[in-house]
């Protein structure tokens, strides 16, 4: 049997605001939502929502891994490219670049590059019902 008091949890709240979006909060942070059946260029809809929170996920493990690595970092870009199918409905594909600005050699960003696949939360969950793939490599 698991611990619970092991085991970190989450609570957010969402609510309609209107025919157009909705707010999301957690904590002391809102995220406009683009709920709107015509949708809206303001706001994260629910699939760019998903892939933002794998692409923090992915920046996230980077900044836990970085110390412990002791590894030299001056910045990171994560793009992402995913492709929703309709029937059934999800998300079908998904690519991602992470372009990190190091001087490190081209191992200790491959090791990085594991880190981000084997210990992120979101990208584990991710994974499994989703052909997810990409590649981290050097800003030029």
């Amino acid at each position: 049997m698991s611990d619970s008091k092991s085991k970190m949890t989450f609570d957010i709240v969402t609510t309609r605001s209107d025919a157009h979006g909705s707010i999301s909060r957690c904590k002391d942070a809102e995220i406009l939502l683009d709920t709107a059946m015509a949708g809206r260029r303001d706001a994260f809809n629910p699939a760019e929502l998903l892939l933002a929170a794998l692409s923090a996920c992915m920046i996230k493990g980077i900044e836990r891994v970085t110390p412990m690595l002791d590894f030299r970092l001056n910045g990171v870009e994560v793009r992402i490219h995913g492709v929703r199918q309709d029937v059934p409905p999800g998300m079908e594909s998904i690519e991602y670049e992470i372009i990190v600005d190091s001087d490190e050699s081209d191992r200790r960003l491959e090791l990085l590059h594991d880190n981000v696949r084997k210990f992120g939360t979101v990208f584990k969950t991710i994974a499994p019902g989703t052909a997810l793939s990409g590649t981290l490599r050097r800003a030029a």
